[in-house]
């Protein structure tokens, strides 16, 4: 198939881009590289069914695919904030753009969403069918109701012109092409271990995160994108159950290390979730999914990549 990647420069993309040009699928990539790196991509310029196209999904794109992943949009705080406005119009311009693609060439399109959309949840672990605890109006919301958005195009153009849509609800993910200076947890703790730092905790350390590999991410999106089934449409949950405290989390990176962790507290940010662990139920009966790479072997092959980046 001609699959098209928008955001395909990026940490996600770009491992989703070499996974399908591996099954032998033609794959184009587009991206502003507002948060998105040649360097990730570099190695797959001279494959023969790679295309880059250096691109904004705010504006109009006219491409014969088959497959539409949309996954462009900032998705760390410290880049989504930067330019709040325009994160907004990423998520809801962007998407309207691709879903008029996707229905002018009948593409099958995936929307990556986000465990945003249930805010600062009341419902532990969350399920697909929770409608979230979300600030319309905080630091946070033109990532959180951008993606909340998307999710309403998606569903608004399955129904009223039968685009044929796949929603994702990605939960916090790590690996190689982090960005060091991304402000997510895991590459600031890896970081500031690297170089002999505290490792900076915000709040008490007891809020908790659920962390999927980068690969076990991937092999959901290709399934979700792939799957048939009479509800495929509804989101799905793709992360790992498996819930760390921030506290457990710097314990297990200066295991992997094999340092010494120091630790700073600070106040915890606004509406800065308490806790994220994903039900991952539905995509194991749709999909057959569930993640299979330990946070401990992970952190491994993330800290080598770091290492290396860092030159430490």
């Amino acid at each position: 198939m001609r699959i098209l990647v928008t955001g395909g420069a990026g940490f996600i993309g770009s491992h989703l881009c070499e996974r399908l040009l591996a099954e032998g699928h033609e794959v184009v990539c587009l991206d502003n590289f507002f948060t998105g790196s040649k360097a990730n991509i570099v190695h797959l310029l001279d494959n023969k069914s790679f295309e880059l196209i250096r691109h904004d999904v705010t504006e109009p794109i006219l491409l014969e695919v088959d497959q539409i992943y949309n996954l462009a949009c900032p998705a760390s705080p410290v880049h989504y904030q930067y330019n709040p406005v325009k994160t907004v119009k990423t998520s809801v311009m962007g998407t309207i753009n691709m879903l008029g693609m996707a229905k002018r060439v009948k593409a099958r399109i995936l929307q990556a969403s986000t465990s945003e959309v249930y805010g600062d949840p009341l419902v532990h672990p969350q399920t697909e069918d929770y409608f979230g605890n979300v600030n319309p109006i905080g630091l946070r919301s033109c990532y959180d109701e951008g993606k909340r958005v998307a999710e309403t195009l998606m569903m608004d153009y399955h129904r009223q012109n039968g685009v044929d849509t796949r929603i994702v609800r990605i939960f916090n993910t790590y690996g190689e092409r982090m960005m060091e200076n991304d402000g997510r947890v895991v590459s600031n703790f890896i970081v500031q271990a690297l170089r002999g730092e505290e490792l900076t905790i915000y709040g008490d350390g007891s809020q908790t995160r659920s962390f999927c590999y980068v690969s076990d991410l991937v092999d959901g999106l290709i399934r979700l994108m792939n799957a048939e089934a009479n509800d495929i449409q509804m989101p799905v949950n793709i992360g790992n159950p498996g819930e760390f405290t921030m506290n457990e989390l710097a314990e297990e990176i200066g295991k992997t290390i094999g340092t010494e962790i120091r630790v700073k507290y600070l106040p915890l940010p606004a509406d800065d979730p308490k806790q994220r662990q994903p039900n991952i139920e539905r995509a194991k009966a749709l999909l057959g999914w569930s993640p299979t790479v330990p946070l401990a072997e992970g952190l491994k092959k993330t800290v080598l990549y770091f290492s290396t980046r860092l030159k430490v």
